[in-house]
């Protein structure tokens, strides 16, 4: 549903046997864009261009993919992809397009040495839409996992999810979000676990990752590193200065949904695009762009499927028997 900015594409390419995948969101001529970085553990490219002073002031499209840093390869096929086509920031002898990428570490679920790569990231424009495409575990979302506390094997299937809202006069403001994360997603109006860690590899009890770590709990040894990536886009004409205080407003969604969040095992990142169409006052932007990617998180774990490795929100509330947000 964030393609109901419009100008938006968004693009999945997905490998079910390996358990990963790659997402592609294509922005519209003229965006401009910006991040923010809270997570210890972040896996990116290209992210220069939207934080500074530099040359480069629009932003072709943003890449997610799963692999760790080998998934990084799948930003190439977008550039190939864009530059195939004009786009690009010109310089005489072709055009160099600006496609940030972030991953998320989703090597322990699946088959580590099958990662997106750049016919992955070139095959995801390729799919790139504006219709919406569902969420769940499609794209970068394939391999996602939540609750790691104690071992991917106790954790809960996480995914991709999307959302949208509309403003004043004509404001518009979509998020995606890819959730790998550390910690448990949330109800953040109860506190609710939505998914999370789980008692052991055959039960549907969480064990509450925050109380776990308040009493004592610490992971001894090395485990897989977590990740999750908020994408917003909007309608708004911001600054590339606004855009990243809208980034930094955004990191308050995962701040409600996920307990921990922003850890030294997590990458979490907040990208924000903004195609400039209407005036809007940044702190409108800004609190729209947190009520969204907070719905696109809940919508990512909520419409996961388990895909035959772990347990998903589905199989532990089934029936709608749960928690709905």
């Amino acid at each position: 549903m964030i393609t109901r900015v419009q100008g938006f594409l968004v693009g999945h390419a997905n490998d079910f046997e390996g358990l990963t995948g790659c997402t592609v969101i294509l922005c519209p001529p003229q965006t401009i864009g910006s991040a923010d970085i809270r997570g210890s553990a972040a896996g990116t490219r290209q992210m220069d261009a939207l934080v500074g002073l530099h040359i480069v002031d629009e932003i072709h499209g943003v890449c997610i993919a799963g692999g760790s840093a080998f998934g990084l390869d799948a930003g190439g096929g977008a550039l190939e992809y864009l530059e195939e086509r004009g786009r690009g920031f010109d310089v005489a002898i072709t055009r160099v397009p600006i496609v940030p990428t972030a991953v998320i570490y989703d090597l322990s679920v699946g088959n580590c040495r099958r990662r997106p790569d750049k016919a992955m990231g070139y095959a995801a424009c390729q799919a790139a839409t504006g219709q919406p495409q569902g969420d769940g575990s499609v794209g970068a979302g394939v391999g996602a996992t939540v609750g790691k506390l104690l071992g991917v094997q106790q954790a809960t299937k996480g995914g991709l999810g999307t959302s949208f809202l509309e403003g004043p006069q004509g404001l518009r403001v979509g998020a995606l979000a890819v959730v790998n994360a550390f910690g448990d997603v949330v109800d953040p109006e109860t506190g609710t676990i939505l998914a999370g860690a789980r008692r052991d590899p055959d039960s549907h009890e969480f064990v509450n990752t925050v109380m776990m770590l308040r009493q004592g709990f610490v992971r001894t040894r090395f485990a897989e590193p977590n990740t999750t990536i908020g994408v917003v886009a909007t309608n708004a004409r911001l600054t590339r200065e606004q855009a990243q205080k809208v980034a930094q407003m955004g990191h308050n969604a995962l701040a409600r949904t996920i307990r921990p969040v922003h850890t030294l095992f997590d990458g979490d990142v907040v990208f924000v695009l903004a195609h400039p169409e209407v005036s809007a006052d940044l702190h409108v932007v800004g609190v729209l762009a947190e009520a969204a990617l907070e719905q696109a998180i809940l919508r990512a774990v909520q419409s996961a499927a388990g895909l035959g490795v772990l347990p998903a929100y589905q199989d532990i509330y089934p029936g709608g028997g749960g928690p709905n947000i």
